[in-house]
């Protein structure tokens, strides 16, 4: 099985191996998910499993292709560490997004030379690939990715299902087992003030590939779609201050929005999500809302709508 077969950049930018969703309890979180995306949990299954460095506890969990790392900081919280820092002035709210690297090696030494701030595991700057030691990874600061955080990571992570000859079997009962009819996650939207200059941004500094480029009529937005590995990523630039993405940005800036979900089945997913007490709403033809506090903070949409140039289109 080839795991970086759909990559980007130079380095090899690949999988993209989690969304991390920031919450207080993340036993609570996990049973959310659990009953109402069907997810399956595959680390820190019975209870989460704690990390020193991060000063945080998260478990992993799948729902289809998407990968959810559900964190919660350490108590008491310690506002000096970056997950603190995050949940203190955040609380609920998607926190992150990670990729596999093929040569982190080699993008964090082009990243350093270049003069670009990364962060190593704990907080503070990295200043020579030689300071990781055993771990393998490193953050993109949200400064100079258009306020999205990024982790990058130079192994795959122990455990996960998708890396299983079994997996192509398995990821179906998302689709045809499952009343949300999920079949792969559509694309993450980054919340930006400017998508032009975001767009710049993701193409210089992670050789994103633009996909397409567009306006959105429901959100009332214009946005450029990229891909970096093998995730779509939507910068999404509101147009008033009125939609959910624009009180989003009005309130944090640029800053990780909201995840939608591709689904076969409009009709099936807004009964189950109304039968779990989940409200959602149809924002328009082919794509249904989810309210953000039922869904613990995180935006998450539902769509049948085609993405236009999709290169992972089946």
């Amino acid at each position: 099985m080839q795991h970086l077969a759909r990559t980007t950049g130079d380095y090899g930018l690949g999988r993209m191996i989690h969304s991390v969703h920031m919450t207080a309890d993340v036993a609570t979180l996990n049973s959310f998910y659990e009953d109402v995306f069907g997810a399956l949990i595959f680390r820190g299954i019975d209870e989460p499993e704690y990390l020193d460095v991060e000063d945080r506890w998260a478990s992993l969990m799948l729902i289809g292709n998407l990968c959810i790392e559900s964190m919660a900081p350490n108590e008491p919280v310690d506002a000096t560490k970056p997950v603190g820092k995050f949940y203190t002035k955040f609380g609920q709210h998607l926190h992150s997004v990670g990729f596999r690297v093929a040569d982190l090696q080699g993008l964090g030494d082009h990243m350093i030379a270049g003069g670009t701030y990364i962060g190593r595991p704990g907080g503070g700057q990295l200043k020579q690939m030689a300071e990781l030691g055993a771990l393998p990874y490193f953050y993109l600061s949200p400064r100079i990715t258009s306020g999205l955080m990024i982790e990058l990571c130079g192994v795959d992570m122990r455990g996960d299902p998708r890396l299983a000859d079994t997996w192509s079997s398995q990821v179906k009962m998302w689709e045809n087992g499952h009343p949300l009819t999920i079949h792969r996650l559509a694309y993450v939207t980054l919340g930006v003030q400017d998508a032009d200059e975001a767009l710049d941004t993701y193409l210089k500094q992670l050789q994103a590939v633009l996909i397409h480029s567009g306006r959105d009529e429901i959100e009332n937005c214009r946005y450029h779609l990229v891909q970096l590995g093998d995730c779509l990523l939507r910068l999404a630039e509101p147009l008033d201050g009125h939609s959910g993405l624009g009180q989003h940005v009005q309130r944090w800036g640029n800053a990780i929005y909201a995840l939608t979900l591709g689904v076969r089945d409009l009709d099936s997913a807004r009964a189950w999500l109304s039968k779990k007490g989940v409200r959602a709403e149809l924002a328009g033809p082919g794509r249904l809302a989810a309210n953000v506090e039922d869904c613990h903070g995180a935006p998450y949409f539902f769509s049948t709508e085609p993405i236009p140039n999709d290169p992972f289109q089946k």
